[in-house]
Parts: structure tokens; sequence; C-alpha cells
């Protein structure tokens, strides 16, 4: 059931972050209703919905935006919900008639989230962008990849850790402090202000002096030797994390290499030269091979494994870090909860699939919900 039982979201159908907090919400066991258009987003549909696992979990409820008739459907909806959350640019929702002031005057202990790439204020709000460009302007961005060039790590930063993430914990935090005051309130998440929050500790290093302005110089940038990704014979990569002087020491010796090297492990005059030493010396042995001969050790050496064998290996396999859900392979629920233990997620399902359920839970009559269906104010699957 999850902790998040007993509270309800109403989603604003979107791409990227929102649909993910939403999904990270229904995980934990909130009631998430996801409004889609009645017409396909310039991404179209799923050709098959249960692909779609960022949609998991949820009813959905297909309605016209732009109808006023429609609009009212989801105010209707709101005012029975903890909390609403919309991925449109500063001001789209206003114009709707969705904004947080007219869904405040309909439900005073509703929480407002807003999911931006640059906030609702500030002289970037209202241009366009994606994950890429709001890591790029943190910082980042500039602190990943190569010594040549930075690199790109997926849409990870932006979008999901500093989006998502920052706008499901916020929305949770707002319906926590509503329930005490009685009052409701808008939460701006902006994937800017979160992927800068994500770089507190590395901005933290590099005011203290330890933390260098250039990549592949540092100790969790690939600089180390002991902290990187080695190619082997067989082209595929190892994972070595062993930051701890014990750890390091492991590591040499599994390598072959004197321990006594450990010595020096944070001389960064001395990098360069030890990393080419230990890329030598791993470039001569298959993957498995060195996951056999690390196999017991705490030197923190993994293999780096592709999206086919990742769920296979045996550890994620005994905790089910991935299950099958219609036979499609995804992640879990995450957190774990001892007592309010998560449901397996249900499948994505058709847009406006619940479209009837959901108007007739929220009040209307079976004559209102056929009016609006010949409308076209909302829509369903036939």
């Amino acid at each position: 059931m999850g902790p998040l039982k007993g509270i309800r979201v109403v989603e604003l159908g979107g791409i990227g972050p929102v649909p993910f907090a939403a999904m990270l919400l229904s995980d934990l066991g909130a009631d998430v209703v996801r409004i889609e258009r009645t017409s396909p987003t310039v991404f179209g549909q799923w050709a098959e919905p249960r692909y779609d696992i960022l949609a998991r979990g949820r009813r959905s409820v297909c309605v016209d935006l732009k109808s006023p008739l429609g609009v009212e459907v989801i105010l209707r909806l709101i005012e029975r919900s903890d909390a609403v959350i919309e991925g449109f640019r500063p001001g789209v929702a206003e114009r709707l008639g969705l904004g947080p002031t007219t869904c405040l005057q309909r439900h005073r202990r509703l929480v407002y989230g807003r999911m931006t790439g640059w906030g609702q204020s500030g002289a970037l709000a209202s241009r366009a962008g994606h994950d890429i460009d709001y890591i790029a302007l943190t910082g980042a961005l500039h602190a990943i990849g190569t010594d040549d060039a930075p690199g790109v790590p997926l849409n990870l930063i932006g979008d999901f850790g500093g989006g998502a993430l920052y706008l499901a914990l916020g929305v949770v935090s707002a319906v926590l402090e509503a329930r005490s005051s009685g009052e409701g309130q808008v939460v701006d998440a902006a994937m800017v202000d979160g992927a800068a929050s994500l770089m507190a500790a590395v901005y933290g290093a590099f005011a203290f002096g330890y933390w260098t302005d250039r990549r592949c110089a540092n100790l969790l940038d690939g600089g180390a030797p002991f902290y990187g990704v080695y190619r082997t014979a067989d082209d595929r990569f190892l994972a070595v994390g062993a930051i701890e002087p014990q750890f390091y020491r492991e590591f040499l010796t599994r390598l072959g290499l004197d321990p006594e090297n450990a010595a020096s492990q944070f001389d960064r005059t001395q990098w360069s030269e030890m990393r080419a030493r230990i890329a030598e010396i791993i470039v001569g042995r298959t993957r498995d091979a060195w996951c056999e001969a690390f196999e017991g050790s705490d030197a923190c050496v993994v293999p780096v494994l592709s999206l086919v064998e990742a769920p296979e290996h045996p550890h994620l396999r005994e905790r089910a870090t991935f299950i099958a859900v219609e036979g499609v392979t995804q992640p879990s629920p995450a957190p774990r909860f001892s007592r309010t233990t998560c449901d397996t997620p249900s499948p994505p399902t058709r847009p406006g699939v619940h479209t009837r359920q959901i108007l007739g839970e929220i009040g209307y009559l079976d004559s209102e919900i056929a009016s609006l269906l010949a409308n076209g104010a909302v829509a369903a699957p036939v």
C-alpha cells in the first residue's frame, strides 16, 4: 500500500520530470490521477502503453484543456485532492484557467507543485530548455566528462535528479505542512535550482580549495586512479571506487601491485602515472576474469553492466531491484519501508481508460458524463 496511501494527487500530464515525480508518488502509495490531452502531443502516444514506464501505477482521464467544461472537470477533481503537479511554462496554467490562484480559491489546503527548467521567476523563466541546458548553467555539466569536453550524463541530473525528485519531496513536505496549518501553498521546483543543490558538496570542496575547476583532476571526476572506469581486454569496463586507504591497498594487491604504493594515494602529482599503470594491467584481462579476481574483496570493484545485464546481476535479482510488469523489465519502487510496503505498480494504461470512473467519483451523473464525451470536453476509449 505504501506510506502515501490516502493522499490524492492530480498530475497534469506532460513529459520528463512531471511524469517521473508522479510515478514516484504513485509508487509510494499515493492515488495519482493523470490528466491526459484528448489529442496526442508533439511526442505522440506510446504505441503500446506498457512500455511507458513513467506512466505506471495511476489512473488516466482525457480532458480537453481548452474547453471550459473540461477545465471545470479538472477543478472539481482538484477540490477533492491534496495536490496538483504541472510542468507548463510560466503563465500557461494561468491562461488555461488552472493557475494556483484559481485552484487555491477552490481548495485552500491544496499544494500546487510547479515543475519548470528555469523557475517561475528570473531572466530565463520564459525561455525553452532541456536537462543539458539546466545542468550547464549550474556548473554540473562542466564538472563531468573527459579532459577534452564535458560528457552528457543522460537526463538524470536536471530532469530527474534536480527536477522530479525535488518536486516530489516539495509536494510531500507541503502536504504535511498543510495538515497542521490548514493552508496550501505553491511549490516552485526548478530543475536549475535542483541541479545546483545536487552540487552542494562539490561547491563546498571547491571553496575549501580541495576541488579544482577542471575535469579529470579531482577525487570523484575520473582524475584519481582509484576512482574511475577502466577498459578490459574484451572492450568492456570495470568501475573502481577504492577511495579509503584500506580499500585501495586491497585493490592494488589484487592487481598484483605493491600495496606500499598506497602511501602516495592522494599525491595528485602521481595520479596520471598510476592511472596509466593500472590501465595497462586491467586491459590485459577480460572484465569477467577481473570480477572473479576481485570476488569477495573490499576493493570496491564491480563490472559496468549493460541495460540487458543489470537486471540479471545476482545481487539485484536477490533484492528484486528490477521487476517485470506485463513483460516489461523496469525498476522496482524505491526506497523500501519495513511496514508500509509498496505494492507492485499497476501497468500503464491507454489514455482516458478511467475517464468515466473518475468523473463518477467526483459527482458527475451518467447523463452529464455522456454529454461531456459527446461535446469533446473529455474523452475515453470506445
